[in-house]
């Protein structure tokens, strides 16, 4: 059905799409320079679907490695994760996300326009809608940022625009993610990053087992019902399911724009202290919380209106909230098996 050359593969959101995929039918070959993961997902892949992945560890700023990975498989499409991804991080670290986003980006499609391969899937943000437009948020909506990582977003959709406007081959479907959170049902994969997690949920379920000492909700004093930010949280396996049928479309030629954008949401807004209470009723675990200061760069309300994706692909996000919130916390409890903090 296809060669997938998946970015990013062994992260998050990228190791549940490569299972995604390859369940899918489609041959998966994932590149990763392993800066914020780790290669057992590989292995883990493996595990579940049953299926050798052939993996790349480099960096896509590195031409000569990339354009021996084109050399030695015919990639008939291109899934983009690879980038560095905290909002806070990026406010302090801005240079080092617009190198690593969009220098690593430029070099991917120099190498893709050099061996021919014209179909790309763009993992985007949320971040792109900024904080002049209102949740929900829908696919038309101008985009801005409020941090380097929101910008390096909006800038590689810009230019996956203006090369597709310069190359009548070239095809493009940007997806916009929300809020991913959530574990492989299996527990073989979740998510795991290397250091002191950036993104929420793998910082709370490291301070439920005892990681952490304890989880900073960062603002009680928003204009929400609780007071704390409110984000659209979505199983990151129904996630890895819109980039299968993204990938189906456009190799299938069934697009109707040479850059398509899909949010890939609930359509459901849930605040940061709602998401704590169903964690502890999900898992029956009591959670060591405190109230600190807003954090740079954060946005009061975001989620998603999903219809146009809903329609359009025929996807629609259906794992529930306490489901996905037990899957985070059996994966928190299989490292801890292994070993593993």
């Amino acid at each position: 059905m296809g060669k997938i050359l998946v970015t990013g593969g062994t992260g998050f959101i990228g190791s549940h799409t490569c299972v995604a995929l390859i369940n899918a039918g489609y041959q998966v070959v994932i590149m990763d320079n392993l800066c914020n993961s780790k290669v057992e997902a590989v292995a883990r892949i493996e595990m579940i679907t049953g299926r050798h992945v052939r993996f790349y560890r480099t960096d896509m700023r590195d031409e000569e490695d990339m354009r021996q990975i084109f050399e030695d498989n015919k990639i008939d499409a291109v899934i983009h994760f690879a980038g560095l991804k905290a909002v806070g991080e990026s406010v302090e670290k801005p240079l080092e996300y617009y190198e690593n986003n969009i220098s690593g980006t430029l070099s991917l499609l120099r190498v893709m326009r050099e061996y021919h391969c014209n179909v790309i899937i763009f993992s985007s943000s949320a971040t792109v809608y900024g904080c002049n437009n209102e949740a929900p948020y829908v696919e038309e909506m101008p985009t801005s940022a409020t941090n380097p990582y929101g910008y390096t977003k909006v800038m590689i959709e810009q230019i996956l625009r203006d090369v597709c406007t310069a190359n009548p081959e070239f095809t493009a479907v940007a997806l916009r993610y929300f809020n991913p959170i959530g574990a492989h049902p299996t527990a073989l994969l979740g998510e795991l990053p290397n250091g002191v997690p950036q993104n929420l949920i793998p910082y709370l379920t490291q301070t439920a087992i005892g990681i952490r000492e304890k989880l900073s909700v960062f603002g009680d004093d928003y204009d929400t019902p609780d007071g704390s930010c409110i984000r659209d949280f979505i199983n990151v396996v129904d996630l890895a399911k819109a980039h299968v049928i993204a990938i189906r479309r456009i190799l299938e030629k069934t697009q109707k724009e040479k850059v398509e954008v899909f949010n890939i949401g609930t359509g459901r807004g849930v605040s940061v202290l709602e998401l704590i209470n169903g964690f502890e009723k999900a898992t029956g675990v009591k959670l060591n919380y405190q109230i600190v200061g807003r954090r740079a760069g954060d946005i009061e309300k975001v989620w998603a209106n999903p219809d146009f994706a809903n329609q359009e692909l025929g996807w629609k996000a259906v794992e529930t909230l306490e489901d996905t919130l037990r899957s985070a916390w059996n994966w928190q409890l299989k490292l801890r098996e292994r070993g593993i903090q």
